[in-house]
């Protein structure tokens, strides 16, 4: 897409001029309107703001950076009319669960949503701790900083919504939705992304990252909460990619767990390095990433928690019909008379991140709030 209309801008096209036209949304000017922006006389900083500004009302000295939501409310906070594309989406919450708060994204005037996922597992943060994401796709910045970059092309309206599923307590979210308003070739599909959660996973059950696509489009990215039930290294398992009326047997198998998320050798360089001591070695980068390992405490942290990314950017999957992702919850037993592999039960949650055409098929009932709390 790049280069197309105003979408898609990279270092090697960014001085070629475009018809496009670029808007922004925020606490500061809601619907994104030109030259009404830090116009507000009440909000969240209204009080910071007293006396401020020509005639004492604090207007255009920070009156609104942030919104309250209360609990149980679902709060629109983008709507745009027209064509053109998302570009960049920052935000930053206070005063929640990270897993509490729903992020969905509705094209085209769909009933359904093409984007669900609870706010901290769409941004890489699945155990509601901050851990450091320096990725093409997403970023993860001090403190809490989420922010993200996959385009999100749209053809007559964009809306997207906030749900704060705490049913007690109120919710401070700051944020921006950067976009372009400009035409989209009809050869652009949409963008979405749907999580997941199994807790535990059942005996010799594959773990379902994606099921149910039907449609053109290619998968762009996978981000996994995995937590271990067992002792031991825990990722041996196969991602499979089944497409176009695969069955059985997928078109695509990988290795290995750690070997899809681009690692190897358990994320361990202690196992073919006898100098480096032993232990899960935490990464980030443009494509791949293990950016966070929750370890055990001694006290009451007592399981192992990992956090992986993987994003297709530069081999995307494509699909002409159908797609369905697994993986395999594989552990390996160490004793040297049982050599052998250990089908695990452990706690997994994922989003999955594709392009595709609409109408899409309807997303799972998301789970009760309890279901999907990390504890």
């Amino acid at each position: 897409m790049a280069g197309f209309s105003g979408l898609g801008m990279h270092m090697g096209n960014l001085a070629r001029l475009s018809n496009a036209v670029t808007r922004s949304i925020s606490p500061e000017n809601f619907d994104g309107a030109k030259g009404k922006g830090g116009m507000a006389t009440e909000g969240t900083g209204a009080s910071c703001a007293r006396g401020l500004g020509a005639d004492g009302s604090g207007r255009g000295w920070k009156v609104s950076p942030s919104i309250r939501m209360e609990a149980g409310e679902i709060r629109t906070i983008a709507e745009i009319e027209g064509s053109g594309a998302i570009q960049q989406i920052w935000i930053t919450p206070a005063n929640v669960r990270w897993r509490d708060l729903i992020l969905r994204i509705y094209w085209d005037g769909q009933e359904n949503p093409s984007v669900e996922a609870p706010l901290g597992d769409f941004f890489c943060s699945g155990w509601n701790q901050y851990a450091q994401v320096s990725s093409l796709a997403v970023c993860v910045n001090p403190g809490r900083a989420f922010n993200c970059y996959w385009e999100m092309p749209f053809r007559r309206h964009c809306r997207i919504t906030l749900e704060n599923r705490d049913p007690d307590d109120f919710a401070i979210v700051y944020y921006q939705v950067n976009y372009t308003l400009t035409e989209v070739p009809e050869d652009v599909a949409y963008f979405h992304a749907q999580f997941r959660r199994t807790n535990p996973l059942p005996f010799m059950d594959d773990y379902t990252i994606l099921d149910g696509v039907q449609g053109r489009g290619q998968y762009v990215g996978t981000y996994m909460a995995w937590g271990t039930n067992n002792s031991g290294w825990w990722g041996e398992g196969e991602i499979k990619f089944f497409m176009d009326g695969d069955r059985d047997y997928p078109t695509i198998c990988g290795t290995g767990t750690e070997d899809y998320f681009c690692g190897a050798y358990n994320f361990d360089g202690g196992v073919i390095d006898p100098t480096m001591v032993s232990a899960y070695r935490e990464y980030t980068t443009a494509y791949a990433g293990l950016p966070q390992v929750l370890r055990p405490d001694g006290v009451y942290r007592s399981q192992q928690r990992f956090g992986m990314y993987r994003w297709h950017i530069t081999d995307p999957i494509r699909f002409n019909s159908d797609l369905r992702i697994t993986i395999q919850a594989l552990g390996w037993r160490t004793e040297k008379k049982d050599r052998r592999y250990l089908p695990l039960q452990d706690d997994i949650a994922s989003v999955a991140f594709w392009y595709q055409t609409l109408p899409h098929a309807p997303f799972p009932a998301l789970a009760h709030r309890d279901y999907l709390e990390v504890i």
